[in-house]
């Protein structure tokens, strides 16, 4: 790999993260009114009685900066993305958007990556055992049913296990991340076992909806491979069977998915919004559907970016070792 191509690939991650960023200070300001106005309308449907509330209105303008010019409004708005200064939340002032982004973030990545993780090795086994002479039967079934359950969307799925496991066995909670009670401070036994007993059904809503699919693919990339001159001169060298397997076709095969993989993990930052609501997740997409429905630019802004960052640098990061994952790749001009 050339110092050029590593040169251009950065070059390029620049561009989209700057295209980006421009997409999302505009996008939110295309709807209609104004958020500080709707901040108050929906205070005041609620029955409250905001007394001088045009000067109030006027104040929050002018302090958020939205009284500026749309061009002034814009370069504030770079300056305040390359110091990586997200502002203040406008649905709950005086907290930062970061502050609201590090209270939820642990719950997103806790959530997503160990599922992300999860679901990756699961399906690259079985769609690699899906054409692997010897596989068991019951491998196959398995596989195949779910294969079925990837085509219900993880939300629906979410819905019908909460009704089995949480309305009808009373074996999990239907939401919140935490028992009624539990106070305790800090990093405990009971705090980590409560972490792992609420997340295991938004967990396992995920990972069922995600991993047939991917074993498709899987499955897909392993018929290419089988056959290939390397795996019959690895046969007639009698290297165990095992050793072919994972060494010879998986290595070979797995290269989209590892591609799928840091996208996914790019996604990470975004939340699994659906999921969150259902569960009353406290993670990124619990935070971003409620600064959505609350007209709150910055957050809204905020979040969207770190998303565009998180996948860019991660399509980044897969350019850059893909050829250390299969050295057929070549960069550069030969």
């Amino acid at each position: 790999m050339s110092l050029l191509y590593l040169r251009n690939r950065l070059l390029n991650l620049l561009l989209v993260i700057w295209i980006a960023a421009t997409i999302n200070f505009i996008t939110p300001r295309l709807a209609p009114g104004d958020p500080i106005n709707a901040i108050f309308a929906r205070l005041e449907s609620q029955g409250q009685v905001i007394a001088n509330s045009a000067q109030i209105i006027d104040l929050y303008r002018e302090r958020f900066g939205l009284d500026l010019p749309l061009w002034q409004q814009y370069l504030r708005y770079l300056g305040s993305v390359l110091t990586l200064d997200l502002g203040y939340s406008l649905s709950y002032f005086p907290a930062t958007v970061s502050e609201l982004v590090m209270r939820a973030l642990p719950w997103t990545v806790g959530l997503l990556l160990t599922t992300t993780l999860l679901s990756f090795v699961l399906a690259v086994l079985l769609g690699a055992l899906f054409v692997w002479r010897g596989t068991p039967r019951s491998v196959h079934l398995i596989g195949w049913v779910l294969v079925g359950i990837s085509a219900i969307p993880y939300y629906l799925l979410a819905i019908v296990l909460i009704f089995i496991f949480a309305f009808t066995l009373n074996i999990f909670p239907a939401g919140g991340v935490t028992r009624i009670g539990n106070v305790a401070s800090g990093l405990s036994w009971s705090s980590v076992w409560d972490t792992l007993y609420y997340s295991t059904l938004p967990a396992l809503s995920i990972l069922l909806a995600s991993i047939g699919g991917s074993a498709l693919g899987m499955r897909g990339m392993m018929v290419t491979v089988l056959g290939e001159d390397y795996l019959l001169l690895a046969e007639a060298k009698g290297l165990p069977e095992r050793w072919i397997f994972l060494r010879y076709a998986v290595r070979n095969a797995i290269l989209p998915q590892v591609t799928g993989l840091a996208i996914s993990l790019g996604h990470v930052v975004s939340g699994a919004i659906l999921v969150e609501v259902l569960f009353s997740y406290p993670g990124m997409g619990y935070i971003l559907i409620d600064a959505i429905r609350g007209a709150d630019y910055t957050t809204v802004q905020g979040i969207t970016f770190l998303l565009v960052v998180s996948v860019a640098v991660a399509v980044f990061i897969i350019d850059v070792i893909n050829p250390w994952l299969d050295p057929r790749i070549l960069y550069g001009k030969r």
